[in-house]
């Protein structure tokens, strides 16, 4: 998934723009397989514990069925701090939806299947996929190095684009500070829409200014940087924006139409929910309880679970790490076609799934979620203000997941751990 915060603080002045960019976008599912910080590795839930959880789950028929999801997915929001979840699962069977909670606080609206979202670091999946095709064309090379296409970028305070390579781009391993952890983006972040003027080269630029957190392929380290200069890369390669190119190699033919790259525009396209983030200073949420009759009504839940709507946002800062917007269907079907080969030939597949270089955390674009039921699956997550989403699908691409909360609190880890048992673990 994400741009994260390194570690979690008070809530301040700039809490809006902390929340906006330290959110941003998130690679990290805790309990779920992949580093809940950058260089930790996350813990995985004991043999047992799945294996009774999976039992669980079949004794109560939630094992891949509808009525299994829509359990699954209000224990999303049961166990959190976002009002709502929904999910949709794809398989040999058909496609499975299912949603809990409110999408709007206001109006008690539920969230839909068509509803768009802000998709966070899912973005990075999209910025591979067009790298490794460029590559597959030869108009770029991975082991070429950032100064090829972008000289002089990436230079000073022991950071030098002459010694980092695109493939470490690809697996984090470059080295490169993560612009998201500069205090000065964070507070150009802390106003409201219109933009933040952050522009991909302005932020590298803040990157650089940083030295960098090891020498590159030393170590492996998640940093929004890497992401940012790819989409530089494939701009500078084909003349088109890196959105643009992915519109052209990805969205139009996987007829993806609920995803968007939204640069500078602040609003969600239609249909859409609200997105919530905590409320400064409240000492944390507690999901709605909508079945008590008492309840508060949908118009009072704003002031009880003490979150703040920040549906509007300027994205552009993310761009190439995280800006993309997109429905639970486009993705479960993005990642389907990848993973069956549908937009890279086998061999490059094998390099995306690669985790060598970062000791089994991260591939290019995709990280492996690992079950304790023996399964392992492929995906990504993102973080943004206001939203979580993560995709995760078998190796194969035949049995895809996608879940999301309208709030960037994410799950809690053993809710998700139950989510994605009940819909792999099988037998």
């Amino acid at each position: 998934m994400p741009i994260r915060a390194r570690g979690r603080k008070r809530p301040g002045r700039a809490t809006a723009g902390a929340l906006a960019l330290a959110a941003l976008l998130g690679a990290a599912v805790p309990g779920c397989g992949a580093p809940a910080d950058p260089g930790a590795a996350a813990p995985t839930p004991g043999a047992a514990h799945t294996r009774g959880v999976a039992a669980a789950a079949r004794r109560a028929g939630e094992g891949n069925t509808e009525a299994g999801l829509r359990a699954a997915v209000r224990r999303l929001v049961a166990g959190g701090g976002a009002p709502g979840a929904a999910a949709l699962a794809r398989d040999g069977a058909g496609t499975r939806f299912a949603s809990a909670g409110f999408a709007d606080l206001r109006t008690g609206r539920r969230i839909h299947k068509s509803d768009r979202f802000r998709a966070g670091s899912v973005t990075k999946t999209f910025v591979a996929t067009v790298v490794l095709q460029l590559a597959e064309e030869r108009r770029l090379a991975l082991d070429d190095t950032v100064d090829t296409y972008l000289p002089g970028l990436v230079r000073g305070h022991g950071n030098d684009g002459r010694k980092i390579t695109l493939r470490q781009l690809l697996t984090h391993t470059s080295g490169l500070f993560d612009f998201a952890a500069d205090q000065r983006v964070v507070r150009r972040l802390s106003g409201p829409p219109p933009g933040s003027g952050l522009t991909p080269r302005r932020l590298v630029r803040t990157a650089v200014a940083h030295r960098p957190w090891f020498a590159p392929g030393a170590g492996w380290r998640y940093s929004n940087t890497n992401y940012v200069l790819l989409g530089l890369v494939v701009e500078h390669v084909t003349g088109r924006p890196y959105a643009i190119e992915t519109e052209r190699r990805v969205l139009g033919p996987l007829a993806l139409r609920g995803t968007s790259f939204p640069g500078t525009r602040a609003t969600l396209p239609a249909p859409h929910g609200r997105a919530y983030t905590v409320r400064p200073g409240s000492p944390g949420t507690g999901s709605p309880r909508t079945g008590s009759p008492n309840a508060p009504r949908p118009a009072d839940l704003r002031d009880v679970t003490g979150l703040r709507d920040v549906t509007d946002l300027d994205p552009s800062a993310a761009g190439a790490a995280g800006e993309a917007i997109s429905t639970l269907d486009d993705l479960a079907r993005f990642y389907g076609a990848l993973l069956r080969g549908g937009l890279l030939p086998r061999a490059a597949l094998r390099r995306m799934r690669d985790t060598t270089a970062s000791d089994g955390r991260y591939g290019m674009g995709l990280f492996p979620v690992r079950l304790s039921c023996g399964v392992t699956l492929w995906g990504h997550n993102g973080r943004i203000n206001g939203s979580y989403v993560q995709v995760a699908a078998t190796p194969g691409g035949r049995h895809v997941l996608a879940y999301r909360l309208n709030s960037d609190a994410g799950p809690a880890p053993s809710a998700e751990r139950r989510l994605l048992t009940a819909e792999f673990c099988r037998g």
